[in-house]
């Protein structure tokens, strides 16, 4: 337990921004997936290139290839409906969650992904996922998908069966959501 537990930090710990903006490919989205073992040690990288980018099939997944699925890790979306007026949204959660990621996903230059060695042939992959983004005197960032998604109300922190979270190192991430974005503007998402 404790090795995975290390090798998860190492997968959620910064990133350098430097490299991954050197990672762009002029009018493709590029998807870097690197798998580490429990030590943090990077011991694959494999790199995907695409004109179209990359497709959420749910609020916590994408298509990275027929193959091939990533879930972002220790993320799930409210249960049941929600209403957010301020955002002109009335609709299911896993809707709602779905149109965050797709939102997320539509312009960035790399999406930089890290699991760990053990999700490397998985069908479906748990991940942590850095995005590069570049407007060009706009926007030049790379920022963590997860913390993105969490503190703008469009997923929640998942907790394993005894209660406890799945992504403690989001915690400050969840308390800006639930200040009133996204899913938390509706009072009974608020009691879930």
């Amino acid at each position: 337990m404790l090795a995975g537990t290390v090798a998860w930090a190492h997968a959620i710990e910064p990133v350098d921004q430097s490299y991954v903006r050197s990672l762009a490919a002029p009018g493709k989205t590029v998807l870097v997936m690197e798998y580490s073992d429990a030590t943090g040690a990077v011991v694959e990288r494999k790199g995907y290139a695409s004109a179209d980018g990359f497709k959420a099939i749910s609020g916590t997944q994408f298509r990275v290839n027929a193959n091939t699925v990533v879930k972002l890790y220790g993320l799930e979306a409210c249960n049941g409906d929600m209403v957010n007026q301020s955002e002109g949204f009335t609709g299911s959660c896993a809707d709602w969650a779905l149109s965050g990621l797709s939102t997320e996903l539509e312009n960035p230059k790399v999406v930089y992904c890290r699991a760990f060695v053990s999700e490397q042939n998985a069908a479906e992959q748990d991940v942590s996922c850095y995005v590069y983004v570049y407007f060009p005197g706009a926007m030049d960032s790379v920022y963590n998908l997860e913390e993105q998604l969490v503190s703008t109300g469009f997923l929640r922190l998942e907790k394993d069966r005894a209660g406890n979270l799945l992504r403690p190192d989001l915690k400050e991430s969840a308390a800006i959501g639930k200040e009133g974005y996204g899913m938390w503007a509706d009072p009974r998402v608020q009691a879930q």
